[in-house]
Order: C-alpha cells, then sequence, then structure tokens
C-alpha cells in the first residue's frame, strides 16, 4: 500500500456517566464540516424545538442537526408511548441518512437510551451499520452503550464522571457549556 492512505469508515461510541460525549460528537462534527465533509447529528433525546447552542451554531454552519425527543429524561415527559414512538422516528431519520450515500459522518445522539429502552433494535443498528457506505463514520452516543455495540464498534471512548457541578456545588446547567 505505501504511502497511500486507504479510507475507511469508522464506527466511534462515546459513552459513559461523564459529560462530554456529545460534546465529543459535535467536535468531530466540526472538524469533518471543516475539511468539506457532508455532516449531519439525529438527537434521540433533545426536543423537536429546542434551540441549544449545537443547533443555533449548526444553522449558521449550513449543517443538520435534527433533535426528535420529547425533552430530556429527568423531567416529566407525555409519555412512554409518545418516546417511544419519538425514539422509533428518530431511528427511521438516522437509518435513512446512514443508507442514503449522502454523507460522510452521521452522528447518532444519544441514540443508547432507545436501544436500552426497547424502543430501537440492536441488532437492527448493527445490521444498517454493517451494510453502510464504506467511507461513512457514524458516531453514536449516550450512557450505558449495550456491549453488542462497543463490541462492533472501531472506537470506543467512555466518559468518567469525577466532579459536576450541579450534583457536587449546586450550580445549574450554564449556556453555552451544558446547552
Amino acid at each position: 500500500m505505501g504511502t497511500q492512505t486507504r479510507l475507511r469508515g469508522l464506527v466511534i461510541v462515546n459513552t459513559g456517566d461523564g459529560k462530554g460525549k456529545t460534546t465529543a460528537a459535535l467536535g468531530i462534527l466540526m472538524r469533518a464540516w471543516g475539511r468539506g465533509m457532508r455532516v449531519v447529528m439525529v438527537q434521540w433525546v433533545k426536543h423537536r424545538t429546542g434551540n441549544w447552542g449545537e443547533i443555533r451554531a449548526a444553522k449558521k454552519m449550513g449543517v443538520e442537526v435534527i433533535p426528535m425527543g420529547a425533552g430530556f429524561t429527568w423531567i416529566p415527559k407525555p409519555s412512554p408511548d409518545t418516546d417511544a414512538r419519538l425514539g422509533r422516528e428518530a431511528w427511521a431519520v438516522a437509518r435513512e441518512k446512514i443508507l442514503s450515500d449522502q454523507y460522510d459522518v452521521v452522528i447518532l445522539d444519544e441514540i443508547t437510551y432507545a436501544l436500552n429502552y426497547g424502543w430501537v433494535d440492536l441488532e437492527e443498528v448493527l445490521d444498517v451499520l454493517r451494510n453502510r457506505p464504506p467511507r461513512l463514520h457514524v458516531v453514536l452516543t449516550g450512557r450505558n452503550a449495550p456491549q453488542g455495540l462497543i463490541d462492533f464498534a472501531d472506537l470506543v471512548t467512555e466518559m468518567r464522571l469525577v466532579k459536576h457541578p450541579y450534583p457536587d456545588q449546586g450550580i445549574p446547567a450554564q449556556p453555552g457549556i451544558e446547552f
């Protein structure tokens, strides 16, 4: 192969109980976009009408960030049925993006919640990942990544919580840091 680099799409998982899983994925999104790559992020938990910092930035950049959830898991939600329906809808959008061959990087933000709650079948996700375009990078984020996903991935990073301002100091979420 010599000095040639053979490009191959990677499956990357950011998991763990620490902060930074989505932030790291956004770093990949920014880096890829800066290289002229086509990028998209589908979000499972963030509310469909959210206007978080990453959504505002993505609009200015001309990048698709698609929130499809009903809000964070620790605040009251409409119903478990609504969450499951929205989770399945997010997977349908994500699956279409992955298989479309229109992107270089697809980020599935907080998909592990949908996998762990049974809204999306792990084997179906793995099948789509196996059959994705060969140069497509897919980044999956969220706590408690299933072992099957960890085993399949090319790169897995676990964020470990050491200290957090909210539970440790009572400091609320900060704009630009948390949202």
